[in-house]
């Protein structure tokens, strides 16, 4: 009985790793979208423009852009445990910081650690469950470490939205490294010693970056996440000056946003397991139409923007988790490298948006960013569809 319970023991610690890797995740995501629903209380606290705050997503964005294919061939075989423990210790460090700052300079300046980061986290984190769990169980667990992805996107950014309303964006940012700093003890405590035993080359990116399907899915993602992010990054003063949505009422407007989302993740993910590309073309062009009507909806009151937000919410909760089941179902046997390519242009998008969005409202309002955002959406949509002669293949079962 004793080698029975000690085996159940390992395997309950295991489990427990592959929660620590979702947590990981979910506070690196978190942290880097954090300032969305903090833009208006951070430009005014430090006296920056909207199009200046957002900044901070463009700043980390393209850090890990660049870090997320670098990670897996700089690290080489490094365990990943002790690399996944540091980059969480960096990324508490960040937050707490971040609290403390009395201009913008050096806000943008953490970001360029929480990039680093976001690239580390991230690109690793996707690999690691089949050196966790039983091979049975790897789907299982694999899900669950993508949906720190996707409840960080649709629900930490509003949750912490909501505590900057209540207690200030500096108790947010706090709240967050301390939440980081968790995460980063229970790695050290759950995970077990994990070197890389083939380590990813160079020549499995390029590879990968010369097969037409794969890039007909990375240039849609990028066209997709570039849209979303440009009106998502501004979308509060679209409530507040467009809506005439009280600021108290805002942070309520993004919980019930990412709640949506958190339903659209798990309904989109369910279905992007059996048939990622027409689940992804519903997912765009529903996003796409949910942008474009915020303006609309919200202008007709509370109950408009409530509307919009949740549609909005349900669309882009599917976002990332069918992304992510399109590629590796274009390309299997790669998972690493591919999920490097997609982390890069992920971030790269979410950079990519900010700045773009940032633009549009200094210039013409905060309007432009959710028509600019929504057009690029159905760009997206537009790409899939015309190589959906190609696509339509990866909605056959898996072998």
């Amino acid at each position: 009985m004793t080698k029975i319970d000690d085996a159940a023991s390992a395997a309950r610690t295991r489990w427990t790793g592959v929660g620590a890797v979702a947590g990981a995740v979910f506070a690196v995501v978190t942290t880097e979208m954090l300032p969305v629903g903090l833009l208006t209380a951070i430009g005014a606290s430090l006296d920056s423009s909207p199009g200046t705050v957002g900044l901070t997503m463009t700043v980390p964005g393209l850090v890990a852009a660049a870090v997320a294919p670098l990670v897996p061939l700089v690290a080489g075989a490094m365990d990943r445990r002790r690399l996944l423990v540091a980059l969480g210790a960096l990324l508490a460090v960040a937050n707490v910081a971040s609290a403390a700052v009395t201009d913008i300079a050096p806000l943008v300046a953490l970001r360029l650690l929480v990039g680093v980061c976001i690239g580390g986290i991230w690109s690793v984190a996707g690999g690691l469950a089949v050196r966790l769990v039983p091979a049975r169980s790897v789907g299982t667990a694999t899900s669950i470490v993508f949906s720190g992805v996707a409840v960080a996107s649709v629900l930490g950014v509003p949750a912490g939205a909501l505590l900057g309303d209540l207690v200030g964006w500096r108790a947010a940012f706090l709240a967050v490294g301390g939440l980081s700093l968790a995460v980063t003890w229970l790695l050290a405590a759950t995970l077990p010693a994990m070197p890389v035993r083939e380590p990813t080359r160079l020549r499995a990116m390029r590879e990968l970056l010369g097969d037409r399907l794969v890039r007909v899915g990375l240039v849609a993602v990028a066209a997709v996440v570039v849209g979303h992010f440009a009106a998502y990054t501004y979308v509060r003063p679209v409530l507040e000056r467009l809506g005439g949505v009280e600021a108290g009422l805002v942070g309520a407007l993004l919980l019930a946003y990412g709640l949506a989302g958190v339903a659209g993740t798990f309904v989109s993910g369910a279905l992007a397991a059996r048939t990622p590309h027409r689940t992804l073309l519903a997912v765009a062009a529903a996003l796409g139409a949910a942008v474009l009507a915020v303006p609309l909806l919200a202008a007709a009151g509370l109950p408009g923007a409530a509307t919009a937000m949740l549609a909005w919410g349900v669309a882009y909760g599917g976002v990332s988790v069918t992304c992510q089941n399109w590629l590796l179902r274009a390309a299997p046997g790669a998972g690493e490298p591919v999920t490097a390519l997609f982390v890069a242009v992920f971030n790269l998008a979410i950079a990519g948006g900010a700045l773009l969005g940032g633009r549009a409202v200094d210039t013409a309002g905060p309007a432009a960013a959710t028509v600019v955002g929504g057009a690029l959406v159905l760009v997206g949509l537009a790409v899939l569809a015309a190589g959906s002669g190609r696509a339509r293949r990866l909605d056959r079962p898996a072998p």
